[in-house]
This record gives structure tokens, sequence and C-alpha cells, in this order.
């Protein structure tokens, strides 16, 4: 049985992908008080700075380290950082072709996750509804409905509904807290999970 690529609330926990990384001491938000998790010394992931990512192959997403270490991020709140995975796969993989669109899709998913963290309702809806519409246009050219293990009908519903809700939480700065009553389940989980 295929496991959903979207589940409940902020209150399920997602199975890790990855349970063996460790997780970020703490989540960047643009404008906040935290380090640059880059290029500030004390960042995160500063020793990754200039680290490329293996292109992603469809066929081949289970062995993507990054890809899978990215939606990690994503289901935990982790939003900053699992737009940088994603991207870092993008340039990798090719911005002009098929898995590189899809990649964007994901990137701009996240980035409306950081614009919750940001209190910036404008751009939460901007980068939701453009997420929505590049995996129309993705799942149209792909021929499939699961791609990369993540199923484009389950996408587009959470990147339409991410672009409706009301986000009237505060979030305290730093914390990883998932502000999407979803969370992105492969179809099949990885081997090894």
């Amino acid at each position: 049985m295929l496991a959903p690529t979207i589940g409940a609330g902020p209150e399920v926990e997602a199975p890790r992908l990855l349970p063996s990384a460790e997780l970020p001491s703490y989540t960047y938000t643009p404008g906040s008080d935290t380090p640059h998790p880059i290029r500030d010394p004390r960042g995160h992931s500063h020793s990754r700075k200039g680290k490329s990512s293996k292109p992603l192959v469809p066929e081949q997403w289970a062995d993507n380290r990054n890809y899978l270490l990215a939606i990690d991020y994503f289901n935990r709140g982790y939003y900053w950082e699992s737009h940088e995975e994603w991207e870092r796969l993008w340039r990798a993989s090719g911005a002009d072709t098929l898995v590189g669109k899809f990649l964007k899709g994901l990137v701009k998913l996240s980035a409306a996750g950081v614009k919750v963290r940001e209190r910036s309702i404008h751009g939460v809806r901007r980068h939701a509804a453009s997420a929505g519409e590049v995996f129309a246009d993705v799942a149209a050219e792909a021929g499939s409905d699961v791609y990369c293990g993540l199923r484009f009908t389950s996408l587009q519903f959470a990147a339409d509904r991410a672009a409706q809700l009301n986000y009237k939480q505060d979030f305290p700065i730093g914390k990883p807290h998932r502000v999407f009553p979803f969370i992105l389940l492969t179809e099949p989980m990885p081997l090894g999970y």
C-alpha cells in the first residue's frame, strides 16, 4: 500500500527519511538575529559553504541524500534549509530540465514557509501559488502523477492550501516549527526506512 503524500496537521510527526542525519540547532529566518547558516562563521552550515550536490535523477530519487534531507527539513519546519537543499539540487540538475522545474516548485513551496516565518502573507501567497502552477506544468509534461516519490495532485493541493491559509501565530525565532497542515511523504518510502 502506498503512503499518502500529504499528511495531517502540525501535531503529526513525519517519518525521517534520513534518521542518521543531524538536524541543525536552529532554523534560519532572514531578517532575524539568527546567524546566517552559511556566511556567518557561527552558522550551522558554515562548513558546507561551496559544496555541491549530485544531480537528482527521477528514477533514483531515493538514493539522493540531499533530496531526502530537504524533505526531512521541510517536514520539520526548517524551511530556509529545505529551500537551500532543493536549490542546490536545482542548480546541479539543470534549471531547464523536467527535474529542475520540479525542484523549482519545491523551492517555491519551502520559500512560502520562510515567508510565513517572516510574517509576509503576500510572499506566502505568491510563492505557494507559483509552486502550484509549477507542479501542474511539470505533471502535464511528466505524464505521471508520481514523480521523484511525490504525488503531483497532493503537491498541488498542498500549494493551494498554503496560499489560502491565514497565518496568525507568531513563531519563536530560530525554533523549527511546521507552519503548514501537511507533510510530504514519499511513495514508496526509501529502502531502509
